[in-house]
């Protein structure tokens, strides 16, 4: 129990430094330091300053997810709930790159680019799962190929302004040109049998 606790305290520092200056300019002394824990004690529990940020936006997604996917749609068609679905995942995967890992770092960092490509992998994996095991979704052939191919397009899509745009009024600007002008179009595509 003590080492669930340990991790947890380490888990907290990090996610309040990343938060407050962004992982780059965080170190791992600074993170024992915030724990009250010695700097070998975090490697005893993760390899790395990138393994802490992994397991840290694992959990935030995982929680979204199941947030996301658990929301009330009774009153909403197919088209509908996997449209609402994607503008929120979209969302998330900005708030992980805004909030814990910084634009600038981002887009100087070819690890920061790798590892975020990795973990939009991930998120990618955990929504097709999530989505296709819902009650009353279509489970036809090449129906999970399909939906898989609309989050691929829109992650592509957001990633892309996301790491062009200057300012966030500009994101705000792209996220609802993306929703009324591209998604319904890859939606209506995705789920025509």
């Amino acid at each position: 129990m003590e080492a669930d606790k340990i991790k947890d305290s380490i888990k907290r520092a990090a996610q309040d430094l990343f938060r407050k200056f962004g992982y780059h300019k965080t170190s791992v002394n600074e993170i024992a330091k915030r724990a009250k824990i010695a700097k070998a004690t975090i490697y005893k529990y993760f390899d790395s300053k990138e393994a802490v940020l992994h397991v840290l936006l694992m959990d935030y997604i995982k929680v979204s997810v199941d947030e996301l996917i658990n929301t009330n749609t009774a009153d909403m068609d197919e088209e509908a709930h996997l449209s609402s679905l994607i503008m929120k995942t979209c969302r998330l995967s900005y708030t992980v790159c805004n909030e814990f890992i910084g634009w600038d770092f981002i887009r100087e960092s070819t690890n920061s680019q790798d590892f975020l490509k990795n973990l939009s992998n991930e998120l990618e994996e955990l929504l097709v799962q999530s989505f296709t095991q819902l009650p009353g979704i279509r489970k036809h052939e090449g129906y999970h190929q399909r939906i898989r191919f609309l989050i691929k397009c829109s992650k592509s899509i957001v990633f892309s302004f996301a790491f062009t745009s200057v300012s966030d009024s500009d994101v705000r600007k792209n996220f609802v040109s993306f929703q009324k002008e591209i998604l319904p179009y890859l939606v209506k595509a995705a789920i025509l049998v």
